[in-house]
Formats: C-alpha cells, structure tokens, sequence
C-alpha cells in the first residue's frame, strides 16, 4: 500500500512538467502561426512592383515618369496595380505596317502579325498574367471606350505606342478589324480581344480602314454612342506616295505611281477608284461619320506634328480621352538617323523605343507635275476639311 502511494506521487511528479512543456509549444506554435498569416496579409498589400519584378533582374525599377507618378500614389496599391498594368511594351512595330498587317483570323485570339507584334503582345500578356494572378484575377475585358479610326499610313502605329507609355491606356496591339472585315463574328468576340482593365483605365483598339468603311460608323454607333474617336491625319499627297512605296516594297512589278495616278494622263483626269488616292479625300469620309457622332467626339491628330511636335500632340489626345498629361516631352527625342522622334529608353534598359526597322522607307523619284497636278486636285477637299474640323493642318 505504501509502495503504491509512493509510485502514485512519483508518476504525477513526472508527468506535470511535460504537460506544461507541451502546452507551452503549442501555444508558441498558435502564435507563430498567427504571425504567419499577418506577414501574408502584409505582403499581398504592397506595390507589386516590389512583389513581383524582384526575381527579374532589378526590373522594379520603372521609368522615371511612373517612379515619381507612383510614389505619389503610394498609399493606394489599388491604384498603383492599375498603373503597372500599362507599363511601356519593349519592342516596338513599325508604323508602316499600318493597313497591310493581317486581319485577325476568325478563331478567336488568333492574331496574324509580324514576330514583333507577336513578340509585343506575348511580353504584354505574361505581364497581366502574373499581375492578375497577384491581385486575384483583377480586372475585366471590356468594349473600347476610345478608337483610332484612321488613317492609313498617317501614324497610326506611333500614336498607338506612345499612348501605351500611359499606365491609364490599355490597348490591343494588332488591328481586330472588327467594323469593317470580321463584324459577323459578334460583340463577344470582339471584346475577347481586349485587354483586361481596372476601374480608370481606357480599353483602346486602332484599325485606319474603319476611316474609309462606309458601314463603320453606324456599326461602332450601334455599340456604344459614347465612343470617342481619334483620327491621325497626313498630307494627302504624301500619304499617298507613302502609301504607294508600302506597297512597292511588297510588290515590286507593280505600274509606276504615276499611271495608277491618272485614268488618263492626256486629260489628266485623277482616278479616285485608287484606294492611295480615295483614303486622302478626308472630307468625303468625315460626313459619312457626322451622320452618326458629334465633332466633338472626333480628335484630329496631325501626322506631320506627330514627327515635330510629340509630346503636343500627346498632350491633346490625353486631355480628348480625359486623362492627366503623364506623357510630356521629357518621353521623347529625336532620331536624327531614322528622321522621327522615338521614346527615351527606359531604366535598366539599354534600348530606346524606337518604330521598326522599315519606318522611313525612302520613296521614289515622283515626276513633279504629278505631285503639282494631285495638290490641285486635293486642295478644295482640304479646304473643306479644314472648315469642317476648324483646323488648318497647313497642306497647301
């Protein structure tokens, strides 16, 4: 009895400090726990620029516009996600490519385009991926609410790519086509082409066929009334040459500009059926889009101060589209070389952003009784144009 007692005192002895030992790990391991969690909490509020871009190689570091644009928002990570979604694209298209790039094909997302707009739209969208997937799968796909609808060999392409510097402009980076060659296949395909946006940004799309499309305008109309609609335009005499050297290029045995110019050259009678010569009748196709919007729905951007003057132009289509003016002139400079103003290369970079290879192609010797007999023909068209728009773009 005595022995049982003694046992009995010795066991409880021993078990009373492991009991205390393992109540105490746990208790650690609740906290630890806890603490755990709040790290994750913490982590998934900050700036992904800080989050995501580490492991690449320092590329956190963001052009000096956006570095100072965010930290002026950096007690809004909401916001500051809406930004790096629209950061700048590294390589660029040129913007010869503007009516000869490829449709899209009628299988959804199937874009047919050069490999550097392959190359553009696949870094574009491994970007929104792994940001999407950060902030849960954020945003939305949505119609375009802004579209540049022409014109060919203008400056379509430049216009495009410096917008998308903006971190408020998301935009697609081959032409849909949608107004004027694959309308049937529907709205839904149509917005499956977009970009995914947040609350702020601008869905934008640009094909400068829409421009010359007669059924374009009320079909764009029929989807929102509310879209605004740029159009960059150029001397229509150098439009067309530039126009008819694209071709060239592609086609070498085509007839000289000159024949293609004239139904008779005797008589001197221009062929408007040319579409190089039609696109440049900018007053005949801006009343086929007055029937369905307002003048004030509709910038003009001048292609020759696109080259001379970037950053007023940008500044003017960023107050059309209601947007703060984050693209100055600090963006740009000249290309002496090339003869247009490129983007400044950004940080960690050792490229400038600059349009492709083929932009400033050299054009042929045109006779310049040609050249004279096309500005007369032009210039009651201008004259019309300039009084419809109330801008003298300064062709004549």
């Amino acid at each position: 009895m005595e022995y049982s007692l003694f046992c009995h005192h010795l066991y409880a002895l021993s078990v009373s400090p492991v009991k205390k030992k393992l109540g105490l790990l746990f208790i650690m391991l609740l906290l630890w726990v806890y603490m755990l969690y709040s790290c994750v909490g913490y982590c998934a509020t900050m700036p992904p620029s800080l989050v995501v871009d580490n492991s690449n190689n320092n590329r956190a570091k963001e052009t000096d516009f956006l570095g100072k644009y965010a930290e002026a928002e950096s007690g809004r990570p909401d916001l500051m996600m809406s930004k790096l979604l629209s950061r700048p694209q590294s390589s660029w298209t040129d913007v010869e490519s503007d009516y000869d790039e490829p449709a899209v094909r009628r299988a959804p997302r199937d874009f047919s385009k050069d490999e550097a707009d392959r190359a553009e739209e696949w870094d574009d969208g491994r970007r929104v991926s792994s940001l999407s997937s950060f902030s849960n799968g954020s945003g939305s796909k949505k119609m375009p609410q802004a579209i540049i609808i022409g014109v060919k060999k203008g400056g379509t392409r430049a216009l495009l790519e410096f917008l998308r510097v903006h971190p408020d402009i998301r935009a697609v980076g081959a032409e849909p086509h949608f107004f004027d060659r694959n309308y049937d296949n529907g709205l839904d395909w149509y917005r499956d082409l977009m970009p995914k946006t947040l609350e702020g940004q601008i869905t934008m799309e640009k094909t400068p066929s829409y421009f010359v499309t007669r059924e374009a305008p009320a079909r764009i109309h029929a989807m929102s009334r509310d879209t605004k609609l740029i159009v960059v335009v150029r001397d229509p005499v150098t439009r067309a040459i530039s126009d008819y050297t694209q071709t060239l290029s592609k086609k070498p045995d085509i007839p000289t500009f000159e024949s293609l110019t004239f139904k008779n050259r005797t008589t001197g009678l221009i062929d408007t059926s040319w579409s190089a010569i039609q696109i440049g009748i900018y007053a005949k196709h801006l009343d086929n889009w007055l029937q369905y919007f307002p003048m004030s729905q509709i910038l003009f951007v001048s292609g020759e101060r696109l080259i001379s003057d970037p950053a007023g132009e940008l500044g003017r289509v960023q107050d059309f589209l209601g947007l703060k003016r984050i693209i100055t002139d600090k963006h740009f400079y000249f290309n002496q070389t090339k003869g247009f103003p490129c983007l400044k290369k950004a940080e960690g970079s050792s490229k400038p952003h600059c349009l492709g290879k083929t932009k400033g192609r050299t054009h042929p010797n045109i006779d310049p009784e040609v050249v004279q007999r096309l500005r007369d023909f032009y210039r009651p068209f201008n004259m019309k144009f300039y009084q419809m728009t109330g801008h003298n773009f300064g062709w004549d």
